[in-house]
């Protein structure tokens, strides 16, 4: 996961700063908009496909899928703030300790709230107060999207890791990207296959590991540039 020079990264620091940080901003704030559209997409390809039952059920799993993410992608940005700070020091031998020990850091975190999310699942379920008749609907829900923790990770971390050699755009283009294959995949699975509410969540699952796979992509050819 080591890092080269690249003369075609984009220099952040160099023209007017003002335009530079308006180009790396927006970027981000789409794809933060991105990463929201899995769960409105199956919101509503349920809602329109499978019925009330199953529309309220993945409605009420936004808060949840949300906080999850929240706590994934805030690691990621701290720790993008540190891969930053190296790459414009062209510390390269400290920017690949760094992205070691907080890939590893954050894998570990990511594998014990995993863990922790299938282990007390009923008990988080009761705890939201989740109503009879959506329970095993959003516990069926729920248990899919959980498989795909890991890819949430992954995904944060590498984009985190591009834009902090200055490139924000790829990782919002992959976020596009997979939001289309969510879209396809949600009407393949629940319309076509009639998966119900388990494949909405596959078809979300499947698109995070298409965007990390993309990122994962996209260093490589950057250490290779």
């Amino acid at each position: 996961m080591g890092m080269e020079t690249n003369d075609k990264t984009n220099q952040i620091t160099e023209g007017v700063i003002w335009k530079q940080l308006l180009i790396f901003f927006f970027p981000i704030l789409f794809g933060t908009f991105f990463q929201q559209l899995y769960n409105t997409v199956d919101t509503v390809v349920v809602g329109r496909f499978v019925g009330e039952n199953a529309l309220a059920a993945v409605g009420s799993a936004y808060t949840l899928m949300t906080f999850l993410t929240s706590i994934l992608l805030g690691l990621a940005l701290g720790s993008g703030a540190v891969f930053s700070v190296e790459w414009g020091r062209r510390d390269l031998e400290e920017l690949r300790r760094s992205v070691f020990s907080s890939f590893c850091l954050i894998a570990l975190i990511t594998a014990a709230l995993t863990a922790f999310s299938f282990a007390f699942l009923d008990g988080i379920l009761r705890f939201l107060q989740v109503p009879a008749e959506n329970y095993a609907l959003m516990r069926a829900y729920l248990w899919v999207i959980f498989l795909g923790i890991p890819a949430t990770f992954l995904y944060n971390f590498f984009a985190c890791l591009v834009r902090a050699v200055g490139d924000s755009a790829a990782p919002l283009v992959f976020l596009g990207l997979s939001a289309a294959v969510n879209i396809a995949l949600d009407l393949w699975f629940v319309v076509g296959l009639g998966w119900g509410v388990e494949g909405a969540a596959a078809a979300t699952v499947i698109s995070q590991i298409v965007s990390a796979v993309l990122c994962l992509f996209q260093l490589a050819r950057s250490r290779e540039a």
